[in-house]
């Protein structure tokens, strides 16, 4: 368990700093290349919902992504339990659900408390019935007098790698104009803390469970 404990710490230590960084350092939509390269960005947007930008049904979905990462959550705290005390212990099983479960956690904290921890941000407008931006650089503000109440805060995401960022010539027939970029989804350390756990757990998987695993 100290094993899983100390992982978790690194990765949630290291998330938070960069998020805090860019929160208090940037404008929201913000973008700048990181050793002056075009391909690799730090830009700043805040996502309601999901990993790499995905969201979905307003507050409604937001209140139920929450919920969703609370039950991850404790179902693996539980399950690291439970496969500690069956002697389970495999590096290939426990490095990346320690990796998952810390993303899972980083991702949480933006989404309970960011709002109510900073002075603006991304807020949902009923009115309208969409999610939309407001203020500049933030500020830590008082704990409950920030941008939005208890779990309607964003989660902030920050690294962008636009490997093609191309403008279709007019002259092309159909797709004329458009803009085409790869890879343009912006993540943060704890969508690549989750997504990293989740490729080792497959390519590990036979020594990962070796004998199947009782859940």
């Amino acid at each position: 368990m100290k094993k899983i404990t100390l992982i978790t710490l690194i990765i949630l230590v290291i998330d938070q700093v960069s998020k805090y960084y860019i929160k208090t350092n940037f404008q929201l939509g913000e973008s700048l290349p990181v050793f002056g390269l075009d391909w690799f960005r730090l830009t700043f947007v805040e996502n309601p919902g999901m990993a790499y930008g995905l969201h979905f049904g307003g507050l409604l979905g937001k209140y139920f992504l929450v919920i969703v990462r609370i039950v991850l959550i404790g179902a693996m705290v539980y399950l690291f339990n439970k496969w500690i005390k069956q002697g389970l212990t495999s590096n290939y099983l426990l490095i990346p659900m320690a990796f998952i479960f810390a993303g899972a956690i980083g991702n949480l904290i933006d989404g309970m408390f960011y709002g109510m921890l900073f002075d603006s941000g991304t807020v949902f407008d009923s009115s309208i019935g969409r999610w939309i931006d407001y203020g500049g650089v933030s500020e830590l503000a008082p704990f409950g007098q920030g941008y939005a109440s208890f779990m309607k805060g964003c989660v902030v995401d920050m690294f962008h790698f636009p490997l093609v960022d191309w403008q279709v010539p007019e002259s092309w027939p159909l797709i004329g104009g458009k803009q085409i970029e790869f890879f343009k989804y912006i993540f943060n350390v704890a969508d690549s803390a989750i997504t990293l756990g989740a490729l080792m757990l497959l390519v590990f998987r036979k020594k990962a469970f070796p004998h199947g695993m009782d859940f």
